[in-house]
């Protein structure tokens, strides 16, 4: 496009009179966009793998815990999702025989999630590619993005994140 449309749509919320919550609207809709941006950059490099970002993360997740096992339920509050949105998504890296789900040895009431050498080999593989194809150049300048961090490690704080 020839301009900005996130700035026009500033004039806009200003011209109906609300100009005085214009930035705030300007700040999510911007951050909203530059998600969409990012995980159609992310959905690309991990189709050759078929993996969305949120099963990558799991088996992410789990190559670096150590036992490459965890109970589920802390698998969710280590990837801040609901823990039906993990067992969908091990449902689905079972079906591909990335992971396994196994009894806990000492707690009959907890079920562990394990990574396979299958799912330890593609998540290693598909980590180089967003490594090199997207983390390596996110499109922002090294200060650029110490100062988006930051920003939004302040919203996630007041937000009550951590």
């Amino acid at each position: 496009m020839r301009f900005d449309p996130i700035a026009q749509a500033r004039e806009n919320w200003a011209e109906a009179g609300w100009g005085d919550v214009a930035d705030g609207m300007v700040a999510v809709t911007s951050v909203m966009r530059a998600h969409q941006i990012l995980l159609g950059r992310v959905e690309t490099a991990l189709r050759p793998y078929d993996l969305t970002f949120s099963r990558f993360e799991l088996l992410r997740l789990l190559a670096f815990s150590r036992q490459g096992a965890l109970p589920i339920t802390k698998a969710s509050d280590r990837l801040q999702v609901h823990v039906t949105s993990v067992t969908h998504a091990i449902r689905r890296l079972e079906e591909a025989k990335l992971v396994r789900r196994l009894p806990h040895p000492t707690d009959g009431r907890t079920t562990l999630v394990e990574i396979t050498d299958l799912g330890r080999s593609t998540v290693e593989d598909a980590t180089a590619t967003l490594n090199r194809e997207v983390f390596a150049d996110v499109g922002m300048t090294d200060e650029e993005i110490t100062g988006l961090v930051g920003a939004i490690q302040s919203l996630r704080h007041a937000a009550g994140d951590f």
